[in-house]
């Protein structure tokens, strides 16, 4: 019962450990309603914007990663939005090794610059 019980506990405080951890920002631009999100670990970014549909209804609009945006080697990422308060963009930085993207919608998906320092 003890061994069935310690088990139980160690699935428990082991199952959200698996689970994604996310970092979110808006956009700087004033007049765009855009969240980008960024996988702390993977580095992967997607963004996702209101919009209205043609009958006057909301929906979410989400942009998948795209170019430089999907999965990069695993660190610590995080988002950072500049205070130029007309850019659409954010930077995606790895706090680990200070490198930096520039990531932003174009079209129907997140593209990233390719890192640098």
């Amino acid at each position: 019962m003890k061994r069935s019980l310690g088990l139980a506990a160690l699935l428990l405080t082991a199952g959200p450990a698996l689970a994604a951890d996310y970092v979110f920002v808006a956009a700087p631009q004033k007049d765009l309603n855009r969240i980008y999100r960024v996988d702390r670990l993977t580095g992967e970014v997607g963004a996702c914007q209101y919009g209205v549909k043609e009958d006057n209804t909301g929906v979410t609009l989400c942009f998948p990663a795209g170019e430089g945006a999907g999965k990069q080697e695993p660190g610590d990422y995080t988002l950072i939005a500049s205070s130029h308060e007309r850019e659409s963009s954010v930077f995606r930085v790895e706090q680990r090794t200070g490198t930096m993207s520039v990531c932003y919608v174009w079209k129907d998906q997140v593209i990233c610059t390719p890192p640098g320092k």
